[in-house]
């Protein structure tokens, strides 16, 4: 009989260690990783609890392997919701203490909790869901996470007296694999404004802004509107043609033509 108790003993003795080891861990992901903004997670998701469908479940260590240790937090979109639908975010501890957050749909968060955000509300308004903040979506401050040469992002379209539209993308893109040199592996923000101010309706009028960022680069503008935003200050986006642009709408032009369609829409926006 003593010998059965001291078994006993042990055994709570390790379960307590093991959740000891697995506190210790959860509270190292809690105190050390930091998105690109200096915020917690546990701040983001504070935050971010306030304006989407994200309500938090909780903590817990995953299986270890030989390089490292998942810890995961899982959160539902409603109170009522099961476990069955639950979603999870995870951190890989390796050994040196380096943490890789995942999945992709996570991975706005390493920019601060309001792409973050966004990224969960687009993601809510593409898919029907009732409630919608549209609202916090079509918030001009909530881009200025993105930064440019002339300033951030929002404060430039306010200058410019620009609203955003649908849709919004705020999307990770992972790399496919080793080889691929394009497109992956980046943050991309996708938005179409309307601007009340003087200038080409191919930009004023349902205009395409698109950024992107990769691991430890400043955010590049992609679209031709962008770069303008990324170029002149709000007053002078459209003070003088981008010969690159000229190129391009004079090459649709020309295939269209080829093609036996009428060239409208594609003449050069600087054209009247």
């Amino acid at each position: 009989m003593p010998q059965f108790i001291l078994i006993l003993a042990v055994l709570a003795l390790m379960i307590v260690n093991a959740r000891a080891d697995d506190n210790a861990l959860i509270d190292k992901v809690k105190s050390s990783w930091r998105a690109q903004s200096g915020e917690t997670a546990e701040q983001i998701f504070a935050k971010v609890s306030k304006v989407a469908h994200f309500v938090p479940r909780g903590w817990e260590v995953g299986q270890k392997t030989d390089t490292s240790e998942p810890v995961f937090f899982s959160w539902v979109k409603h109170r009522q919701d099961k476990t069955d639908d639950e979603y999870t975010i995870g951190w890989d501890v390796a050994s040196d203490g380096k943490m890789t957050l995942g999945p992709p749909y996570a991975k706005p968060m390493e920019l601060g909790w309001q792409a973050f955000a966004l990224s969960l509300i687009a993601d809510e308004a593409t898919n029907d869901e009732k409630g919608v903040n549209l609202r916090f979506l079509h918030d001009l401050a909530n881009f200025n996470f993105v930064a440019t040469a002339q300033g951030k992002l929002g404060d430039l379209l306010r200058q410019g007296r620009c609203a955003i539209g649908d849709p919004v993308g705020v999307d990770y893109l992972p790399k496919l694999d080793e080889k691929q040199t394009a497109k992956g592996d980046l943050w991309r923000v996708q938005i179409s404004v309307e601007c009340k101010i003087p200038g080409p309706a191919y930009f004023t009028r349902d205009g395409i802004i698109v950024f992107e960022k990769r691991e430890g680069q400043d955010w590049e503008p992609q679209s031709f509107f962008a770069k303008r935003i990324a170029t002149h200050a709000p007053g002078s986006w459209f003070d003088r043609a981008d010969p690159k642009e000229q190129e391009i709408f004079e090459a649709g032009r020309k295939a269209l033509q080829g093609a036996g369609i009428p060239p409208r829409g594609v003449q050069s926006p600087f054209q009247r």
